[in-house]
């Protein structure tokens, strides 16, 4: 196996974190990012002694280009950029409020955007890179409508993941471009949404997985790149059967969600 140089944002915890320790284990040289750099540190302590922390706010597009500078700095080259820091929300599509959409684009889209425009010149210039932007299978499939406008800027990252893969696919064959889906993840993802308190009950959804669950799934798409992965088997086929016919997806949603008597 040979080491590669990673960037992973969204590292301080959940997914990143699980997948930091994974990849660390591995003998990668990490650079970690996020915004809580005490959790941060803790991560990169137990991702080896390659792990470089650097707090990082994925909202802001100076901070991600410093921490592309930084991982450049430090290693002389990145050979993959993970994309997965993000957040949650919990109010309908009625509900939201400017100030809702703005911080969902924010966190959920324009992160990556930054994260993408950052690194693909240093793709380009190699000739090969790895790109893996971290979505979800709300993106997909309306399985918690409460999500919203997260789902809505997962739809987005989903779109501009593609266009940019076929954008390269032409002119840069040695860069992958890899979208990743997990489900629901047992993180405190959702305790961490923006209105968390409002959740409703809710059904139908797919199968939960752990963070390690997903990280397996990260780390092998690291090893062999594919360009649309979702991060547990039956996802794949509840995604093809949702767009074969949305109109009975959806009201199977609906029935599964009803309280039983």
């Amino acid at each position: 196996m040979t080491s590669k140089v990673i960037v992973l944002t969204g590292a301080s915890g959940g997914i990143g974190a699980a997948a930091a320790r994974r990849l660390g284990a591995k003998g990668h040289r990490l650079v970690l990012a996020a915004r809580r750099e005490a959790q941060l540190r803790e991560v990169a302590r137990d991702a080896g002694a390659e792990a470089l922390p650097v707090v990082t706010d994925v909202c802001r597009r100076a901070s991600v280009e410093r921490l592309r500078d930084v991982a450049l700095e430090r290693f002389g080259h990145v050979d993959v950029w993970i994309n997965n820091a993000g957040r949650g929300i919990t109010r309908t599509v009625l509900e939201l409020t400017d100030e809702d959409v703005d911080a969902m684009v924010a966190v959920n889209l324009k992160s990556a955007l930054y994260g993408m425009q950052a690194i693909v010149p240093h793709f380009q210039a190699r000739g090969a890179g790895h790109l893996v932007n971290v979505s979800s299978m709300l993106g997909r499939v309306p399985f918690v409508p409460f999500r919203s406008a997260y789902n809505a800027a997962k739809h987005g990252l989903n779109a501009l993941t593609a266009n940019l893969r076929m954008d390269l696919r032409r002119t840069h064959p040695g860069i992958h471009v890899t979208l990743l889906m997990p489900g629901v993840v047992t993180t405190d993802f959702a305790r961490n949404a923006l209105h968390a308190s409002a959740a409703p009950a809710g059904g139908g959804g797919p199968p939960g997985q752990t963070a390690d669950e997903v990280a397996a799934v990260l780390e092998s798409v690291i090893d062999q790149p594919r360009p649309d992965v979702y991060t547990s088997p039956a996802l794949a086929e509840r995604a093809r059967k949702y767009y074969e016919d949305v109109g009975a997806f959806e009201d199977e949603l609906a029935a599964a969600a009803r309280p039983r008597p």
